[in-house]
């Protein structure tokens, strides 16, 4: 295992995180605690020292267990954990991004982790209702009093998190050190505005579900049964098609389909570091050798191609040959060093 500075910190992860999402079985499709804790052992003993959980996981059975894991080398472990989403139903403040949320669930993890101190807490996810000063500054204090030692974001539109980091910037506050976004073969969204976003703020890219659920492992071309529904982006035609080529290409390469799907992600441009989950050692165990291969160029070149994307305005429409002719006065390819 090799590790990574986070983005902008100085903070050094491993190349692959461990997502805990499968921790407890209270979702219906979890791990027990001792699966639970062969999976984790088996990430350590390969050197993984990122861990990414939240606190909706499992209803807090996430936290629970991995602060129990973690217990007795804490400080060797980047236990990553999240705030936003419900602790309550029916309860409006105990959900959102506002601080009155942020200190309760950053204490109520706390409690569960059993720790006193969170190395990565996450936004899980945008609510369109707190002000970006408001966020800021209640993460700030949070870090200023040592709870938090670095915070990220998930889930969140790039004007947003850019809007955040120079709010943060201008008055003196830590700002975000890493983006965590869906991204895999069946989800490349992301490249229109978020990916170039984190490169040029400097931004850590985690990456969940780089297996589409387990789509992309081809599980679903043989009507095996998993979580995802079908009709989804995860499992219609197109989908079906770029499964199969993963699955095609694991066969020549004598791979996996999971390790050619983790290692077209980790071979992106702005991709630090895929988070995966597994329900069995096993799982996790063969994912984990994905680190002892690579994807040709060839091989990347086709998957590129199937999978590829409309980027959509102003993108396309600033790469057509006329709008480039007119921003460079018809000299674009005599430009050094410009931006394609």
């Amino acid at each position: 295992m090799n590790y990574k500075l986070l983005g902008n910190s100085g903070l050094r992860v491993s190349e692959l995180c461990l997502g805990t999402m499968t921790f407890g079985k209270e979702w219906g499709w979890g791990s027990d605690y001792a699966e639970s804790k062969s999976v984790f052992d088996t990430y350590a003993l390969a050197g993984g020292n990122f861990l990414d959980t939240a606190n909706r996981y499992t209803e807090g059975t996430s936290e629970k267990w991995l602060g129990e894991f973690v217990a007795k080398d804490r400080d060797h472990f980047v236990l990553a954990t999240k705030f936003a989403l419900k602790d309550r139903n029916g309860d409006p403040n105990f959900a959102g991004n506002h601080r009155k949320n942020l200190m309760r669930s950053v204490g109520e993890s706390l409690k569960r982790l059993n720790t006193d101190f969170i190395d990565l807490l996450w936004i899980h996810a945008w609510d369109f209702t707190t002000r970006e000063d408001e966020l800021m500054r209640g993460l700030d204090d949070l870090i200023s009093r040592g709870l938090v030692h670095y915070i990220g974001i998930s889930d969140t539109p790039a004007w947003i998190v850019s809007r955040c980091n120079t709010l943060a910037e201008l008055r003196g506050w830590n700002k975000f050190a890493a983006l965590q976004v869906e991204y895999s073969l069946l989800q490349r969204t992301p490249e229109r505005d978020l990916i170039p976003m984190a490169n040029a703020l400097d931004l850590a890219i985690t990456a969940w579900a780089p297996l589409a659920g387990g789509a992309l492992t081809g599980k679903y071309l043989k009507n095996q049964a998993g979580r995802v529904k079908e009709e989804s982006i995860r499992r219609n035609d197109k989908a079906n098609l770029i499964a199969q080529l993963v699955v095609d290409i694991a066969s020549e390469k004598g791979s996996t389909p999971a390790r050619v799907a983790l290692n077209w992600v980790r071979q992106q441009n702005g991709i630090q570091i895929p988070i995966i989950g597994a329900r069995i050692a096993e799982q996790l165990t063969d994912s984990l050798r994905c680190i002892g291969e690579e994807l040709t160029q060839d091989e990347l070149n086709r998957l590129n191609e199937i999978s590829k994307i409309d980027l959509g305005f102003p993108h396309d429409f600033l790469k057509t040959d006329g709008v480039k002719d007119v921003l460079f006065g018809g000299t674009f390819h005599q430009v050094e060093n410009h931006r394609k």
